[in-house]
């Protein structure tokens, strides 16, 4: 891989620990790409080429058992380019530094990955009547979980009476996470977001329909590149603007990935960031006298002694409760999940050897 195209890739978020994965495919010819769009399984990518539509390819799709195989918005890619047509191949994934993960909406107990390779997570959050500390204490297991750094953006700020209290009821549940009230209409609090954008780095917008990410977007672009609605009237909630999830390059060389409002927030496997989102209940219970405590009446539980003398709100401990709760009810439905596509991939194994036995 020569200097140039290098310096090429380290602006779109390529590193050394890149260079190491990809060395084997450079020797055999392969070049690399950056997913910058998907939809149904068609990706556009940024490569030395410019701007490619891909697919993967018949073998890569046949390994693939779970969505988790396939290329997500961030993803760097081994391609093969037919640079006439515009086109490529998707031969195989790099191993990600960081990836958002969800659980699909639904009954299904399957991972989608959000954004990947992503350093930096806003959290875009409304100062109107949409705001919610609980739906905040769930991106945040999510961010953390996710390897990249959570920062907690609070839009339409201009909205708001009481942006001081809101701040503190945010930072009582995010103990350490940049906190940034910002106003597009004012133009007021948006410079503490440069810091995070310089070149080559890659931050992901996460928030609700209708919380202001793509108005933040364009206006840390300098153009209009993302369609923008208007919340709706009576509950502030928003309408969906942005449909799918893409990757942008920002004016000073920071790259962004803007993502459709969630609705549904379900958990993934997030025992990390669990308990990095409530490291404040973690200390307490670590501090109980007995390792076993269910912190109901046991003695000296330093959770319902918090819990009396309000240093732990009773709504922030009843979350840690219900989010406890759904991490454990997910484990036993994916031990579930794995044990079926265990047993399928054998039956499938075991199919192939059977055609493959020489008749006598």
């Amino acid at each position: 891989m020569n200097q140039q195209l290098l310096e090429k890739l380290k602006a779109w978020g390529w590193n050394n620990t890149f260079t190491h994965y990809f060395t084997p495919y450079d020797e055999q010819g392969y070049s690399v790409g950056r997913v910058a769009l998907e939809h149904k399984r068609m990706y556009r990518i940024l490569t030395e080429h410019g701007e490619l539509l891909a697919e993967v390819s018949g073998k890569m799709r046949y390994a693939a058992t779970k969505r988790e195989d396939y290329p997500a918005i961030g993803d760097w890619v081994v391609i093969r380019p037919r640079v006439e047509e515009k086109k490529a191949t998707i031969h195989a994934v790099l191993p990600r530094k960081s990836k958002f993960s969800r659980k699909v909406a639904g009954e299904t107990v399957e991972e989608q990955i959000v954004a990947a390779n992503v350093d930096t997570v806003f959290l875009v959050n409304a100062l109107n009547n949409d705001l919610n500390l609980r739906r905040i204490e769930r991106y945040l297991i999510l961010a953390w979980e996710s390897g990249a750094t959570p920062v907690i953006v609070l839009s339409k700020a201009d909205l708001c009476n009481d942006v001081d209290r809101w701040i503190a009821e945010v930072q009582s549940i995010a103990m350490g996470v940049p906190i940034h009230a910002v106003s597009t209409e004012l133009k007021d609090g948006l410079e503490e977001l440069t810091p995070y954008l310089r070149e080559g780095t890659t931050i992901a917008l996460m928030g609700s329909s209708g919380v202001g990410k793509s108005t933040l977007i364009n206006h840390l672009s300098g153009k209009d590149i993302q369609h923008v609605n208007e919340a709706r009237q009576g509950d502030d909630r928003g309408r969906h603007t942005t449909t799918h999830r893409e990757l942008f390059r920002l004016p000073g060389g920071g790259l962004m990935i803007d993502t459709p409002g969630m609705r549904e927030l379900q958990l993934w496997e997030a025992d990390e960031g669990f308990r990095g989102a409530f490291d404040d209940v973690e200390s307490l219970t670590a501090a109980c006298r007995f390792h076993d405590c269910r912190h109901v009446r046991e003695p000296g539980c330093a959770v319902q002694a918090a819990l009396v003398d309000g240093s732990l709100a009773r709504s922030r401990f009843d979350s840690y409760l219900k989010l406890q709760r759904e991490l454990a009810h997910l484990a036993r439905k994916e031990d579930l999940r794995l044990q079926a596509a265990e047993k399928k991939k054998w039956k499938k194994v075991h199919m192939e050897l059977r055609h493959r036995k020489p008749r006598r």
